[in-house]
């Protein structure tokens, strides 16, 4: 066992060895070196050893612990509940065993068993939490039922009777015991009951959390429209604690229902069991004009208060009453804020909801009254005014955000633009003088001033200003460079890096980010959109593995948090973490990456490692089955992770969501049907009788060929939403979600030509059926094809013909778009090798019974029918073709390797000293990602020409 701690398998199968010479029975040295096999890699050996083992039932600990943890790693939580089953019945009374059988059920979701065992455990020993474990299983059996009404009526209800029997006999004892009977009458909608459980004597049990009876409480009230006690309670505890924002919420919920109801407090009584209710917009007013009042003698300034007075004006504006209740100016009550809070980061994001309430004409005076009261001293004359400490630069830091999101960056003229990037780089750089100290996991305090000129140039070359995109690159490696742990710095540069076709600085950039867990789901996209469109295959493996390993460790990662919450009795948690595992499962990240990365495979390996045949197997690929939940794709994507400060109608709407999550979903299902046509073409190999024999449909093989049809239907139907989509001309904000590579795929040709290879597939199979006499028609059909075939390839190539990257009056622009063609290219050419090597297992065995029929006439003319010309000419033409890829790559080459970036004329007046260094870097990384693609490109075209030299019949 210690050797197996240490990871030194192979001498704790030695020692295990052995062992079992001298004692050929010891079941637990024959799972331990079952262990040992199985992290070697020898699976089935270990899988046999350890039926073995299990064959016996052992009921000794050491053996169940070992083969538990075998199990594991195997992948295999179902075998380790048949193992406690059968130790449970040879040891009927082991609460240990009993445990481990409801844990062993727990990983594998077999809901009404755990309840069984549940019960079974609270049999041997009465503890409580084995009876709510069973309790438990009852909700889930509820949550995971298709039918609802069976869970409202038969599991939900049974589990409310087994607590109720408990409170009767008054067994409760822990505080989750009480969360799980309120999470039952939840369900049930019995929100009265759930109140009454809450407030009454079993509720003060509820202590873990800050104002959890407080929460539950309102949270019921606001289900059964209690909105007396929803205000009164709202009320009672912003007496308590001023700050608490959730609380205003529901303070102005709930008045502005009472007043829309015309409630009155009754006279005589109480106004509610939680005490005093404002019913008026005045009892409101004066509410929180005391909380500011009480506000001013607190020791420490709270927030909350002046933005409680910003949103009532809000509401009674929406409301159409404006003025009458003098709440005060927005725009003067704004100015107060910031006088107050300025120099807290938060200051701007506050702010930020309430902008809406300014006039638009009042815009730049509002700015202007800001800074005139920040303390900015300037050296001389002419000279920026700079603040002298931290506080001030914070200050001036929201004003300048605050100008970006009101607009008025985005109205200047571009001289204008430029000269306010400036003023900001030089704010920027001043401010690194108050960060000196800094660690370099800290940023610098004035990283938001370059992140602002960023964007400044961002919307210049927008505008077509060509050089602005560079600069922006320059200086955020700058930045980086000051700031190393600033994460919006490298996801900046990520997205540009990327929109400008260089993918390999961004492997770098993105492990740097050190993404964890569910980020893999949220910012993935970031680096599998581009990492196999832009042809670094390698990296885009590696992106594809990051992500799928996260994904399947999902699964196993939930179930043993789910068990943990069983132990530690925080039942609400378990509904969440199996939620949890739903989202990840219906990830569209997931099922994109799982596709895009199969698609991958074959590319670099089919026909060229492995046969297509073999590959397909290795991934357990069928075209008959899809298992990407379409109804079900939850578009997991953080698409708001770049700070953005544009105005509303600049910034990425809800609408840019749902048209992304629209266009992802159409460009999912055309690679997954190119996935699943090109996993069919093994299955249509030679396996026909000859044509009179009635068993061609017995033999499964026609209805592989109709498979592959009706796939092929759904493709063009796929394609044809696809160009509808593409119709409606979408612009995503820059920093929006990227657009998928859909529009290339069609523009460029590539589609057109993946779409005619698989209706050729469906000729060959005619012709492979009909053989070679009567089908002429069929093999001239193929012989056209074969020819449009050769033709479209050769427009996609003349697609892909031009500078990668050029210098246009002593600026660079790269295209991108040329690199994503020749990607596409091939990848057409792989699809059109796999059709080929089909036609090709076709053929072969037609020309050599034609040799035998020669052989037996011994005529020398036996006339070789047109199919067999066809096909040599197009495998010859496909040759061509891809050598002449292969030069003009090696040409592409040549041309980026002399390209002198150095000699690029830096007279740009804009760039300092300091920053011309930087620009030589970020352009040298370009240059060096665009010659990194063509290499890669070109090393696996080369690997498919030599598959193509083998094709000659």
């Amino acid at each position: 066992a210690d050797y197996l701690d240490n990871g030194n398998n192979k001498m704790a199968i030695q020692q295990a060895d052995k062992l079992l010479k001298k004692h050929k029975d010891l079941h637990c040295a024959k799972v331990l070196k079952a262990i040992g096999l199985q992290r070697t890699g020898k699976q089935d050996e270990a899988y046999a050893l350890a039926q073995e083992v299990a064959a016996l039932e052992p009921t000794d600990d050491n053996s169940l612990q070992a083969l538990t943890i075998l199990y594991r790693e195997m992948h295999r939580p179902e075998l380790v509940t048949k193992l406690y089953e059968a130790a449970v019945k040879k040891v009927p009374n082991s609460e240990e065993y009993h445990s481990h059988l409801f844990m062993a059920y727990a990983r594998v979701g077999e809901y009404k068993k755990m309840q069984q065992a549940g019960m079974a455990l609270y049999k041997i020993v009465p503890k409580n939490p084995y009876y709510f474990w069973s309790v438990m299983s009852l909700i889930m059996q509820s949550i995971s039922a298709q039918d609802e009404n069976l869970s409202k009526t038969m599991f939900l209800p049974l589990a409310e009777r087994m607590v109720e029997k408990m409170v009767k006999e008054d067994k409760i004892e822990a505080e989750a015991e009480v969360e799980l009977y309120y999470m039952i009458l939840e369900r049930l909608e019995k929100y009265k009951e759930a109140l009454d459980v809450v407030r009454g004597k079993l509720g003060e049990k509820l202590t873990s959390e800050l104002q959890s009876r407080e929460n539950k409480c309102m949270a019921m009230y606001k289900k059964l429209h209690r909105w007396p006690e929803c205000n009164a309670l709202a009320r009672r505890l912003l007496l308590k604690n001023s700050d608490d924002w959730q609380f205003y919420i529901t303070y102005f919920d709930s008045v502005f229902q009472l007043i829309d109801e015309s409630w009155t407090p009754p006279a005589e009584e109480e106004h509610s069991l939680e005490g005093e209710v404002h019913c008026s917009i005045e009892q409101a007013v004066k509410f929180i004009e005391e909380r500011i009042t009480e506000e001013s003698k607190s020791s420490r300034p709270l927030r909350g208060p002046y933005l409680a007075k910003l949103e009532l004006i809000r509401r009674l504006r929406h409301r159409g009453c404006n003025d009458e209740y003098k709440l005060g100016d927005p725009e003067e009550l704004m100015f107060q804020y910031f006088k107050k809070f300025g120099d807290k980061p938060c200051c701007f994001t506050d702010l930020k909801v309430f902008v809406d309430l300014l006039p638009p004409s009042q815009y730049t005076k509002f700015i202007r009254q800001l800074l005139e009261v920040i303390p900015l001293a300037a050296a001389a004359e002419n000279e920026v005014a700079l603040p002298g400490d931290i506080k001030a630069l914070q200050q001036h830091l929201c004003v300048v955000q605050l100008s970006r999101l009101l607009g008025i960056y985005h109205a200047m003229e571009k001289k204008q633009k430029l000269a306010a990037v400036r003023e900001l780089m030089l704010r920027y750089r001043h401010g690194l003088e108050f960060g000196k100290s800094c660690l370099k996991t800290e940023l610098q305090f004035s990283d938001y001033y370059c992140l602002l000129a960023v964007q400044l140039l961002l919307d210049l070359w927008l505008e077509g200003e060509e050089a602005a995109v560079w600069q922006c690159l320059t200086l955020l490696e700058e930045g980086l460079s000051h700031s190393p742990s600033n994460a919006q710095f490298k996801l900046l540069l990520i997205r540009i890096y990327c929109r400008l076709g260089a993918f390999e600085p961004v492997s770098e950039l993105y492990s740097s980010l050190d993404a964890k867990h569910i980020q893999h789901d949220t910012i993935g996209y970031l680096l599998t959109r581009y990492a196999g469109s832009l042809g670094h295959y390698a990296a885009a493996s590696q992106s594809c593995n990051f992500a799928l390993r996260f994904f399947h460790s999902n699964q196993k990662d939930t179930s043993e948090y789910i068990i943990q919450a069983y132990k530690y009795g925080a039942f609400e948690k378990i509904p969440e973490f199996i939620a949890f595992r739903n989202r990840l499962n219906s990830s569209l990240h997931f099922a994109q990456v799982r596709t895009e990365r199969m698609l991958l495979d074959l590319l670099l390996e089919a026909n060229i490692s492995t046969s297509l045949e073999e590959s397909i197997k290795s991934m357990s690929l069928s075209p008959e089955e899809d298992d990407i939940p379409w109804k079900d794709l939850r578009d997991n994507r953080d698409l708001t992770v770049l700070f953005s400060w544009d105005p509303k109608d600049r910034d990425i709407s809800e609408e840019h969501r749902k048209l992304s999550l629209e266009e992802e979903t159409l460009w999912l299902r055309i690679r997954s049907l190119t996935l699943r046509l090109v996993s069919g073409l093994p299955t249509l190999a030679h396996t026909i009788q000859p044509k009179n024999s009635e068993k061609t449909a017995e033999n499964g093989v026609s209805s592989k060929i109709d498979t592959i049809r009706a796939l092929l239907q759904q493709l063009e139907a796929a394609v044809d939403s696809g160009k509808k989509f593409l119709e409606q001309k979408i612009q995503y904000p820059v920093l929006g979600p990227p657009p998928t590579r859909m529009a290339g795929f069609f523009s460029n040709g590539s589609c057109q030509c993946q779409t005619s290879l698989f209706y050729l597939v469906s000729d060959i199979y005619e012709l492979d059926t009909n053989g070679l006499e009567d089908s002429a028609e069929i093999q001239e059909r193929i012989g056209n094809s074969f020819k449009s075939l050769v033709e479209r390839l050769t427009d996609l190539f003349n697609k892909c013909k031009g500078d990668l990257i050029e210098v246009r009056d002593g600026t660079l622009k790269t295209h991108p778009s040329l690199l994503e063609n020749l990607v596409f290219f091939v990848e057409t050419i792989s699809i059109a090798l796999w059709v080929s090597s089909y036609c090709d297992s076709v053929l072969r065995p037609f020309k050599s019974n034609l040799q035998k029929k020669k052989k037996k006439k011994k005529e020398s003319s036996v006339a070789m029918p047109p199919v067999f010309t066809h096909f040599l000419d197009y495998v010859t033409e496909l040759q061509t073709l891809t050598s002449n890829v292969i030069d003009h790559i090696k040409g592409l080459e040549i041309i980026l390797t002399a390209l002198k970036l150095e000699e690029l004329s830096l007279k740009d007046t804009l760039l300092l000293q300091e920053e011309k260094k930087f620009t030589k870097t970020v352009q040298g990384k370009v240059q060096s990602s665009y010659h990194h693609s063509v290499q890669e490109i070109g090393e696996l075209l080369k690997k498919r020409l030599d598959t193509i030299k083998k094709l000659k019949i």
